[in-house]
């Protein structure tokens, strides 16, 4: 063990004599570290004594006193101060302060060197070097001997605290909820105490920090590799863990969890290459049912969200937000837009605390394997009456009209009215036709802009317009001609994205399909 402030006091060849703070005698040195720099509290990271020649010390009883808590709660063991140096007078009210925390404050005889007192501690500390060498070890050796994947986490954070005689906590920083579906929630009353800590920008480069909260010490640190896990490290003995064994155990789990990510990436393209077959018909009804059931979705029953507005940066972490919460989920992107698998008991809530604030969603009604067609279809419209209407979520059927229509079956049928002889007659060819009317209507109706959009010469867009008004029996020189089939087209678009996928764009771009 680590020599206490009482030991050092009692080494004959030093000379120090104790100023105040006698109730934290006990208190365990793990470092000297000697600064005279402003600020002394942000260089402890725990059980430190502290040396200064004393221009660290404001000269006022506010100043000083406020250097004792800081002093306190960054977990320093002690203040040390040079005798017949530069400290200014130390006030009543720091003293008093200092035998209230109580932080001990140690006179150093001049000429003492402080060197002195860093050679003592650091031979003292010699055996416990050698221990938490040990302790290190054991804690990597965890991951060795973690269980099955499914309850590794659970028995590797529960060995990590064993080792550290800590309640240890991986939260999200932004949500304070666990990391890791396996991980303990962290208490209510906590989290409030901490919430103004944990909101606190950290310094630049200042990844480790103790603070006190109320009569306890607690440790906030970033797990390596992962943006916005947050390690909370609460002691269960009066000695603090070592700073350097503590960013060992946070490398720990931060190698857990990116072990985690790598086979959730893993499940996250099985269930795209899943979803996009199941939404091309490839497996017969019962085999689709069975492996629903083999993926969490047992009661039979889900839906289907659609979103779009989604960056790509943003899809494995969509991924991983509903892993964290526990929510059974596939997901699959195609042309822009992410398709999601829920239960159907999965709130808005939850979806906005998940997906970016950006982002534009529309949700089928609960449907059954029998019907996945019907919920892709029906979250589809729900997805373009949200984008019509300025919303950013719509559930079909309780949203509002689209277009004056107010489901997808009055939309497929305006499709197949306006649009039919047209699809009909593109069908086994390249869709020039639908194409050209569009690019034709997004460059209001010039010829020549069209022209130039595609590539074309001007007379052969002339030639596919006029061809279009002969299939659909329009006169396309009339405003309301084109009026309807803008709206047809705008429905047939959001229903059939694959119609409408740019050059070079992949047919499924969240999957690789099997031949």
């Amino acid at each position: 063990m680590s020599m206490t402030v009482a030991e050092l006091l009692a080494e004959p060849h030093l000379g120090l004599t104790l100023i105040a703070g006698s109730e934290g005698l006990h208190q365990r040195i793990t470092w000297a570290h000697t600064s005279d720099l402003p600020r002394l509290w942000e260089w402890v990271t725990g059980g430190e004594i502290i040396m200064t020649n004393g221009l660290s010390i404001p000269p006022d009883a506010a100043g000083q006193v406020g250097l004792a808590e800081a002093l306190v709660t960054a977990g320093a063991s002690a203040l040390a101060i040079g005798e017949k140096m530069h400290a200014p007078e130390l006030t009543a009210a720091f003293l008093e302060a200092c035998d209230r925390l109580p932080l001990p404050v140690i006179n150093v005889p001049y000429p003492l060197p402080f060197i002195s007192i860093a050679r003592s501690v650091a031979e003292s500390s010699l055996l416990e070097e050698s221990r938490k060498l040990r302790q290190t070890a054991r804690i990597y050796d965890l991951l060795r001997l973690a269980g099955p994947l499914a309850h590794q986490w659970h028995a590797l954070v529960q060995g990590v605290a064993a080792q550290l005689g800590s309640l240890i906590y991986v939260i999200d920083r932004r949500c304070f909820h666990p990391w890791h579906p396996g991980g303990e929630l962290l208490p209510a009353e906590l989290a409030a105490r901490l919430e103004p800590l944990i909101n606190m920008t950290p310094g630049a480069g200042r990844k480790f920090q103790w603070h006190r909260v109320e009569d306890r010490h607690v440790l906030l640190t970033d797990v390596p590799t992962h943006e916005n896990a947050l390690l909370i490290v609460l002691p269960q003995e009066d000695q603090h863990p070592d700073a350097v064994v503590l960013l060992h155990a946070a490398s720990v789990l931060g190698l857990e969890l990116s072990r985690t990510m790598l086979a959730l990436e893993d499940q996250r393209r099985l269930g795209a290459e899943f979803l996009s077959q199941a939404f091309e018909d490839r497996y017969a009804l019962s085999d689709l049912e069975s492996r629903l059931a083999r993926l969490d979705f047992s009661s039979g029953e889900f839906v289907l969200v659609s979103v779009s507005g989604l960056e790509e940066a943003h899809l494995t972490a969509t991924h991983v937000g509903f892993w964290r919460h526990g929510i059974a989920h596939l997901s699959l992107r195609q042309f822009d837009t992410l398709h999601i698998v829920l239960p159907p008991d999965c709130g808005d809530e939850l979806l906005w605390h998940v997906l970016p604030d950006q982002v534009t969603i529309g949700i089928s009604r609960p449907a059954t394997a029998s019907q996945l067609q019907r919920a892709l279809q029906e979250s589809l419209w729900a997805l373009g009456t949200a984008g019509a209407s300025g919303q950013s979520l719509v559930r079909y059927a309780s949203g509002p009209s689209w277009l004056g229509l107010t489901n997808m079956e009055e939309g497929q049928a305006l499709v197949q009215r306006l649009l039919g002889p047209v699809l009909e007659y593109e069908q086994g060819k390249d869709a020039d036709l639908l194409k050209t009317l569009e690019t034709y209507l997004d460059q209001q109706r010039s010829w020549q802009k069209t022209a130039a959009a595609l590539f074309t010469h001007r007379q052969t867009i002339i030639y596919r317009i006029r061809r279009i008004g002969e299939l659909t029996g329009l006169d396309m020189a009339e405003t309301s001609s084109l009026a309807q089939l803008w709206f047809a087209l705008q429905i047939q678009q959001t229903m059939n994205p694959q119609d409408h996928a740019g050059p070079g764009q992949p047919r499924d771009a969240g999957a690789t399909l099997k031949t």
